[in-house]
């Protein structure tokens, strides 16, 4: 299904929506994308996601990571 069948078909969700709960709920959702979208947040590229897989993998065949056990010892100490 295409976005601009996705779009159509939450137009025709929203139209017959009854629940001022569930629609006050989708407002909010869309208020908070629209301030991440104002704070200035960018997604990131397709290359930068590609370099910093690379980078990850780089840094685990090297040792730089931590296993979980590490990071729930770290974690209670906060």
């Amino acid at each position: 299904m295409d976005l601009q069948t996705r779009k159509l078909n939450a137009i025709g969700y929203l139209i017959n929506l009854q629940d001022e709960k569930v629609f006050t709920k989708i407002e909010a959702s869309i208020d908070s994308i629209r301030n991440q979208k104002d704070s200035g947040l960018k997604p990131f590229t397709k290359k930068q996601l590609i370099d910093r897989a690379n980078q990850s993998n780089q840094d685990y065949l090297s040792g730089r990571f931590k296993s979980q056990e590490q990071l729930e010892l770290e974690s209670e100490n906060w």
